[in-house]
């Protein structure tokens, strides 16, 4: 009979949980995200459209910027999740591989610049703990930690484009070939 009440209270508590968890995003990460998507549609809107869009452009056209630079900005302004939005100034194929390169960088910015992804710094932290309790430094772990991500995101944006340029180019095909 225990294991019966064990069971309903914990199927319960599971809800309750995810219950306290949903009013927390609800007072705290959504009303900031509905702040940033406005700021960032607000200075869009005041610079104008096609300005950004040419800047973005510019700023893409070299595949090794494409994928590093341009990535670390989206973290570094707008951090995570609002970074994947700076994918809309790219074109159509590029975009897959822009957020994959952008989804893979917002963990190894934060030893450097926790803003970026707040939500990861307990892992990094939880490493940290442990370089910190061999007595060594944070600041050479923060400093790998990026440089690797930044030549990890890199190589993912490279393979993630040309994997779509090939998908791409297959779907045409057999577009083609139907017709």
């Amino acid at each position: 009979m225990d294991f019966l009440v064990q069971l309903a209270e914990g199927f319960i508590g599971m809800f309750e949980e995810g219950g306290q968890t949903f009013i927390g995003m609800v007072t705290g990460i959504i009303p900031t995200l509905i702040c940033l998507i406005t700021a960032v549609n607000a200075i869009i809107k005041m610079v104008g459209e096609e300005r950004i869009n040419k800047l973005a452009l510019k700023s893409t056209k070299n595949i090794i910027l494409r994928y590093s630079l341009f990535p670390f900005l989206a973290v570094f302004f707008l951090t995570n999740p609002m970074a994947y939005t700076f994918g809309r100034f790219l074109p159509e194929h590029q975009k897959p591989a822009f957020y994959d390169s952008a989804v893979s960088f917002v963990h190894p910015i934060t030893g450097l610049f926790p803003h970026g992804n707040p939500a990861e710094l307990f892992v990094y932290m939880g490493i940290a703990s442990g370089i910190t309790t061999l007595g060594l430094s944070l600041g050479p772990l923060a400093i790998r930690f990026f440089i690797v991500g930044l030549i990890v995101i890199l190589i993912r944006g490279i393979v993630t484009e040309i994997i779509t340029g090939r998908l791409i180019k297959k779907r045409e095909q057999e577009l083609a070939s139907q017709s």
